[in-house]
């Protein structure tokens, strides 16, 4: 399991679960694909916990992946670990993991590209097109499907897609 920013307790049986927990807005990518799961770590009395940043501050899919994996944690057995949020550092578009970012393609949803939010301060390449792969393409609304996407169209298969923004 790949995870982005936090101490990782090793336990195959519960990366297992994290790793099978669905993103509600996405289901093709799970919350360890898209690096929501930071990782699990140690508490100072010994206990567990899972720590979970969403796409962003107000994302509303926030308490349903957090009851997502309480439910599952629970399903398995994991009752005494926690599930807590953590907002900073916030999570960025670079923590989805290459797996993420091919099945976020296949679902019709353009990925960013790798290191795309740390060079964000430069104007954004236009997206490839997960139908066609055009790269003729352009944003017609910042606003997409959800607050963390923005609305493109391509030019030479004419299709709308969604494309992550850079975070």
């Amino acid at each position: 399991m790949t995870v982005c920013q936090t101490l990782t307790v090793p336990d195959a049986a519960l990366e297992a679960v994290l790793a099978g927990v669905p993103d509600p807005e996405i289901p093709v990518v799970t919350v360890v694909d898209l690096g929501i799961l930071r990782g699990v770590r140690v508490r100072p009395d010994g206990g567990r916990e899972v720590v979970l940043t969403p796409t962003y501050t107000g994302c509303p899919a926030t308490l349903a992946i957090e009851a997502s994996v309480r439910s599952g944690l629970d399903a398995a057995g994991f009752r005494d670990v926690t599930v807590v949020t953590e907002l900073s550092p916030p999570w960025s578009t670079d923590w989805i993991t290459d797996a993420g970012r091919e099945k976020l393609r296949a679902y019709g949803i353009a990925p960013p590209e790798k290191d795309a939010a740390r060079n964000s301060l430069k104007p954004e390449a236009p997206a490839q097109c997960p139908q066609c792969g055009s790269c003729r393409t352009h944003e017609v609304s910042r606003f997409g499907s959800t607050p963390c996407k923005a609305l493109w169209r391509c030019e030479a298969c004419a299709e709308p897609f969604d494309r992550f923004k850079c975070l």
